[in-house]
């Protein structure tokens, strides 16, 4: 899976939010200053392009929708970001931003036990 560019991810963070959208639909809901309509449907056909987007055309018009979830862009780009500024460790990740943010030791304990309830609830469900 490529990578987004800034201006792609925005419109893809639009498009997840919304479902599907005409490109008058993702230019309305942009911050000001809204960037004109042919630069939102230039970028909206380079992700079509990259596999992100697909569409339904109504006559010339067209309707745009995700083909890639959310939860899996995010889940590709962060093992990326972790291998290339943390050497694939997550660990080295989290001590980084334990350290910038200066979590306490408590702040740190909680974050473990809301991982572990997270994994707990993942597990699947063993049949007796």
């Amino acid at each position: 899976m490529k990578e987004l560019t800034k201006a792609e991810e925005q419109i893809m963070q639009l498009l997840w939010e919304q479902k599907k959208a005409f490109v008058k639909d993702i230019v309305e809901q942009m911050p000001d200053p809204k960037p004109a309509y042919n630069t939102v449907s230039t970028i909206i056909r380079i992700l079509e392009k990259k596999g992100f987007i697909g569409h339904n055309a109504y006559g010339k018009t067209h309707e745009y929708f995700p083909l890639i979830a959310r939860k899996d862009y995010t889940r590709t780009y962060m093992k990326s970001f972790i291998h290339n500024y943390f050497s694939g460790s997550f660990q080295e990740m989290v001590s980084f931003f334990a350290k910038e943010d200066k979590m306490s030791v408590a702040d740190l304990d909680e974050l473990i036990d809301d991982v572990k309830r997270d994994l707990e609830n993942e597990k699947p469900e063993e049949n007796d």
